[in-house]
């Protein structure tokens, strides 16, 4: 299978790290808040197996660099730099949580672009009581760092069975959260905190599919199937008994479904 890794300079000069892989149909992966490129290996190799998957550390992110604010216009515009770069007029997109945020806004701004969307474990129209909550742990990572944050999210983001079998995975991904550089995670983090507010939704046209944990707490079954009743002609599928982390977790089941989307 062919790979290649590189750096390329996105808007206002952000050098993004990025890394192709496979061949055919190209698939563009978006991580999550506090994550990497990395955070797809699994899913990425079954992907490309059948087709040309493209990723990258979102800025502030992995090895691409750092920032002390953004907005969400800069991430969205690194998703279309990078298929620019990679000479991708036309792409499927998946998003997982912050990158589900971010994919709803490209199938905004460039609908033609997108052959199809994927939503994974992704917020849409937080309650005033969810926002409250995601502005408090907001003021926790400014006043107390990232570390702050670690023991709430192993909570929020796997099953207690998956905690009981697999503790080094668990601490391990705890410790990559908690590495992330402060000021480019805090930045991130607002967005990801208050750019679902007031998107239109049912503007999205692209073939979407929705798919979440039954029991994630932050990325709910009510966005999800939200989000499945605002975009027309979209399908929708709760995970049982799973809850936030699902990319770590089943990666196998993440990716079959991902591979029968598209395929259809």
């Amino acid at each position: 299978m062919s790979q290649s890794e590189g750096i390329f300079e996105s808007r206002g000069g952000m050098s993004i790290r990025y890394r192709r892989e496979g061949a055919g149909d190209p698939v563009v992966l978006v991580h999550g808040v506090g994550a990497n490129l990395e955070s797809w290996d699994a899913i990425a190799e079954r992907l490309a197996s059948h087709y040309t998957v493209l990723r990258a550390d979102l800025r502030g992110h992995g090895k691409s660099g750092r920032m002390t604010d953004c907005e969400m216009s800069d991430f969205v515009s690194d998703v279309f730099a990078l298929a620019d770069h990679q000479g991708l007029t036309n792409f499927a997109l998946v998003g997982f949580s912050l990158g589900g945020l971010i994919a709803q806004c490209c199938a905004l701004e460039a609908p033609d672009r997108l052959t199809k969307l994927v939503l994974i474990s992704t917020v849409a129209q937080r309650t005033p009581e969810e926002r409250t909550r995601v502005i408090e742990r907001t003021k926790l990572l400014a006043s107390d760092g990232v570390r702050a944050v670690t023991g709430a999210a192993a909570e929020r983001w796997f099953t207690p069975e998956f905690k009981a079998r697999n503790p080094e995975r668990v601490a391990q991904r705890l410790e990559e959260l908690a590495a992330n550089d402060p000021k480019s995670y805090l930045a991130a983090y607002r967005v990801f905190g208050l750019a679902d507010e007031g998107l239109p939704l049912s503007d999205i046209r692209t073939p979407t599919f929705i798919m979440t944990g039954e029991d994630d707490p932050g990325s709910n079954p009510r966005m999800s199937r939200l989000l499945h009743e605002e975009i027309k002609g979209s399908k929708v599928e709760i995970l049982p008994g799973l809850r936030h982390s699902v990319l770590l977790e089943t990666p196998d089941l993440v990716a079959d479904r991902i591979e029968r989307f598209l395929a259809q």
